[in-house]
């Protein structure tokens, strides 16, 4: 029987979930079928399938969830996103992108309507009662977000309040003409359980000591953590002539000199917006001490690039990536078991335990 986690919604009172936490292998795995399964997952920009008939097929968070996964686009230009597992034996039914009318699997010619209907096998005219429902390709809920896709594998929660709460301070920015800057993109490999990276973003309270490039341009006194179901985001506020939002007239920060909005969306995604674009950040779990934080830059105004709050991603990176590592070293001694929560500060932190104990404790059957 796994431990249950108990987090007190007082956050003057409560206490950080239990070093075990981080230690334990089962745990991890637990943490999988738990909150990964049950939770929602960015999967990228919808020209992954910018044409009728494209296949993209993709493996779901490789190493950790390693699910088979196709996106289709068919002739109306709807997008599905279904399993890659083909019903009859479990082959992979695509196994690189094609432009096809069908998806038909390689091993016995299963052939597929591009919504994943199974539509025609051979040799199975004797086979009693077929096809069921049960032969076509599982679709998974897919999620549209302007030009980006999210997938659930088998989602507890509706993303749509999510979108709508980061919609209400970004709507105003045309996420269509966003467009992904390869040379900005970076995958960065962490020595470290991937909620102690989590637990590092949600809080701004590391900033004067950790960030003193981002302590310049951000003030300090006034960064704000506020809270959602599923969601937080965090606002940094403009120390003084750096780049800001340009904000239209009924926005609800109208005003305001804000240089980034920091969004975290449970369990494991960034989306950092700035006055230049959007850099999207992935953790993918691989091991109980090992994770990989996927950047994806995306801009909308290169003029505003290496500026304010904006500039300097990979240092900061690198310096956000040397503490969680120290971390992670630490809450493997025998002699460290459980911290307290800044009331002021850590707000995000221990709204990001509490979510990962509710979703753990009402896991009735780890399989």
């Amino acid at each position: 029987m796994m431990q249950k986690f108990n987090i007190d919604s007082d956050i003057s009172k409560a206490t950080t979930l239990p070093a075990s936490f981080y230690r334990d292998i089962d745990i991890f795995e637990a943490i999988k079928h738990a909150i990964f399964y049950k939770s929602w997952q960015w999967i990228g920009h919808e020209n992954l399938v910018a044409l009728p008939q494209q296949q993209y097929p993709f493996t779901l968070l490789d190493g950790y969830l390693t699910e088979p996964v196709v996106l289709t686009k068919d002739q109306e230009n709807t997008i599905h996103c279904l399993t890659n597992v083909c019903t009859h034996r479990g082959n992979l039914v695509v196994p690189e992108n094609s432009k096809a009318k069908k998806l038909i699997c390689g091993y016995h010619g299963r052939r597929f309507q591009l919504d994943g209907t199974m539509e025609h096998m051979p040799e199975f005219k004797e086979t009693k009662d077929f096809p069921k429902p049960c032969d076509n390709l599982h679709k998974f809920p897919l999620r549209h977000w302007g030009p980006f896709l999210f997938m659930g594998l088998n989602p507890a929660f509706d993303i749509d309040p999510v979108l709508e709460t980061m919609n209400e301070r970004i709507g105003f920015l045309p996420l269509n003409k966003f467009k992904l800057d390869e040379s900005r993109s970076k995958e960065y490999m962490i020595n470290a359980h991937w909620a102690l990276y989590c637990d590092n973003f949600l809080e701004g309270f590391h900033i004067p000591f950790v960030h003193n490039d981002l302590n310049e341009v951000l003030d300090y006194s006034n960064y704000d953590t506020l809270l959602f179901d599923h969601v937080n985001l965090q606002i940094g506020y403009s120390q003084g002539s750096e780049e800001i939002f340009e904000f239209p007239e009924n926005h609800i920060d109208h005003g305001k000199d804000i240089a980034a909005y920091y969004f975290w969306v449970f369990p494991n995604m960034m989306f950092n917006f700035y006055p230049w674009g959007l850099s999207v950040n992935i953790v993918h779990p691989l091991g109980l001490k090992r994770t990989k934080v996927s950047f994806y830059s995306y801009v909308y105004d290169e003029n505003k690039l290496d500026k304010g709050a904006g500039s300097g991603l990979d240092k900061v990176e690198l310096e956000d990536e040397e503490v969680v590592e120290g971390v992670q070293k630490g809450v493997c001694s025998k002699f460290y078991q459980a911290g307290r929560f800044s009331p002021t500060r850590e707000k995000g932190v221990h709204h990001f335990h509490r979510l990962l104990a509710r979703f753990l404790n009402d896991n009735k059957q780890v399989s």
